[in-house]
């Protein structure tokens, strides 16, 4: 197990980031598009989402210390449904890099894991963003 409290903190952020993002995505075709299939895909793709020392890391979150804890504009500016869809893909598919790469230090299988959910979120923004720009 990673013993690096700092490393600990950059796994936490990252992980509530990637569930954030997918559960975005996964409601706006559940509430939004009543897509159940789409809905159910991205379900199991975020329940993929986890670690094995989950506590450990949980011990280590200091949102009280976030340097970037305050938003930029364009973390504040969304056009559309799609804009809000965009940036959700973008910011699950950052996370879920950043958790491949931090996890090869204890876990291949984990690390491999988060390249597999990276990749279907490649595949599922083609699909998905083309559904929700058509829908305008």
């Amino acid at each position: 197990m990673i013993n690096n409290n700092q490393t600990l903190r950059l796994i936490d952020a990252n992980l509530n980031r990637l569930k954030e993002g997918i559960r975005v995505i996964e409601d706006i075709f559940r509430y939004s598009f009543n897509d159940k299939n789409t809905a159910l895909k991205l379900k199991s793709l975020r329940h993929l989402c986890r670690v094995e020392n989950y506590l450990e890391v949980l011990a280590s979150r200091d949102v009280k210390n976030d340097v970037l804890r305050e938003s930029i504009k364009s973390e504040q500016n969304r056009d559309d449904l799609n804009s809000i869809l965009i940036a959700n893909f973008k910011r699950a598919q950052e996370s879920s890099r950043v958790l491949e790469e931090l996890t090869k230090l204890t876990s291949i299988k984990t690390s491999e894991n988060f390249k597999y959910i990276r990749y279907e979120l490649y595949n599922l923004e083609i699909v998905l963003t083309n559904i929700t720009s058509n829908s305008k």
